[in-house]
């Protein structure tokens, strides 16, 4: 789905949910994308997210069943409206609130609105909150990027943001990026909310494509502990307000460029949370080389990636590469144990499935007592690569995830 931004509600959070807002003509319209890649193209907007003086107003249109029900603030009867507006949507009533109450707000269509929600599953959002909240909300002070970081956090220990620049048509443009995230992370992204804005001119279509292929590249090589949840967003706004040509497709000057820069502040944010994994220690970087396939080694390294005993040795920095050959073949992937390779900080622990000849366990120890480690593994049985990033699995874990409801 895309939208032609005339304002913009700066990112706010209450009640662990988290709204913005795209008020405007809508230009194109299509069944709306998963949201783990949802992309959104805005134009007229400043890159700092606030409204332009010089936006052009949304043309007027009829008003639909559920206006009415908003301006007698019966917001209930609004939510089922819209409901039955478009019974294909599966979102709960309290959702179907908030949409209806900002989009009053605003004087925009619900559609326009965009929520993003964590919290415990199966408890719903408190509408008294979520009434306060966006009551406070409108009438506060425009956010940073830094306090919009901090907002959406929950389990997060420190707010996570990125800024990558790339030329187009002759202009440097700008990618903003924040995102919250810590436990129950694996893909698709988990419990993890990105929200992504762009200074440059591009059509939604193909910011989707581009968004895709870099969650696939970043976001869903991560993982903290395996766990999904219900709730997984990444969105990406672009304002146009860069001034550049449009790009409509690959074959205009400076997408390549735009394509790297999505990309890399992508991994930026996605290496962000793997590095605030609950309890974490240690970044760990494993790639796999040699598979029959890029997907076939995607599910190698998710593999060894997720595994507890792989994990929990890296925690104690022990060298027991036999964890990650375990893991190797849990993964029910094409693998010969007499072909694998190992490699801890690129030094070669394990060749042809056996311990490489004089084997000395002394710098792999020492590389395991840093915080960066890299796990390698060579299948020997075609071109298939991938890399995934993961952290340790401490006792601090544990604690947090025990005490999570307390």
């Amino acid at each position: 789905m895309a939208t032609r931004l005339k304002r913009v509600l700066t990112p706010f959070a209450f009640a662990g949910a988290i709204v913005l807002a795209s008020c405007g003509e809508r230009s194109q319209t299509s069944a709306p994308p998963a949201l783990s890649t949802l992309a959104s193209s805005v134009s007229s907007v400043p890159a700092d997210g606030t409204s332009s003086s010089s936006a052009a107003q949304a043309p007027a249109v009829a008003e639909p069943p559920y206006v009415l029900a908003l301006r007698l603030e019966r917001w209930r009867d609004a939510a089922r409206l819209i409901d039955e507006l478009d019974p294909k949507l599966k979102e709960t009533p309290e959702l179907r609130f908030v949409r209806a109450r900002v989009a009053n707000a605003l004087e925009c269509q619900p559609s326009d609105v965009f929520v993003a929600s964590t919290g415990v599953i199966g408890v719903p959002l408190p509408i008294d909150k979520a009434e306060a909240g966006i009551d406070a909300v409108l009438l506060a002070e425009t956010a940073d990027w830094q306090t919009a970081a901090v907002t959406i956090g929950t389990t997060d220990t420190f707010p996570k943001a990125a800024v990558t620049r790339a030329v187009v048509d002759g202009k440097t443009v700008s990618l903003v990026g924040i995102v919250k995230g810590s436990g129950m992370i694996a893909p698709d992204m988990a419990t993890m909310l990105g929200f992504i804005f762009t200074d440059a001119a591009i059509a939604a279509p193909l910011l989707q494509t581009m968004l895709s292929a870099a969650n696939r590249a970043t976001f869903s090589c991560i993982t903290v502990d395996s766990d999904t949840s219900t709730s997984d967003t990444v969105l990406a706004f672009a304002t146009g307000a860069a001034g550049n040509t449009e790009l409509t497709s690959f074959d205009r000057p400076g997408a390549d460029a735009f394509q790297a820069a999505l990309t890399d502040l992508c991994r930026q944010l996605a290496h962000l949370v793997v590095r605030d994994g609950e309890g974490a220690s240690k970044f760990i970087t494993v790639a796999v080389d040699g598979a029959v396939s890029d997907e076939s080694a995607h599910r190698v390294a998710m593999s060894i990636a997720n595994s507890p005993l792989v994990k929990t040795a890296i925690a104690g920095e022990d060298a027991n590469w036999g964890r990650v050959v375990m893991a190797v073949g849990k993964a029910g992937e094409p693998a010969e144990r007499d072909k694998l390779s190992i490699r801890f900080g690129g030094i070669q622990v394990a060749s042809n499935g056996y311990a490489v000849a004089g084997y000395d366990e002394a710098p792999i120890a020492a590389h395991l007592k840093g915080q960066e480690i890299e796990i390698g593994v060579d299948l020997c049985l075609g071109d298939g690569r991938a890399t995934v990033w993961t952290c340790d699995l401490t006792h601090g874990y544990i604690s947090i995830n025990a005490d999570y409801r307390s």
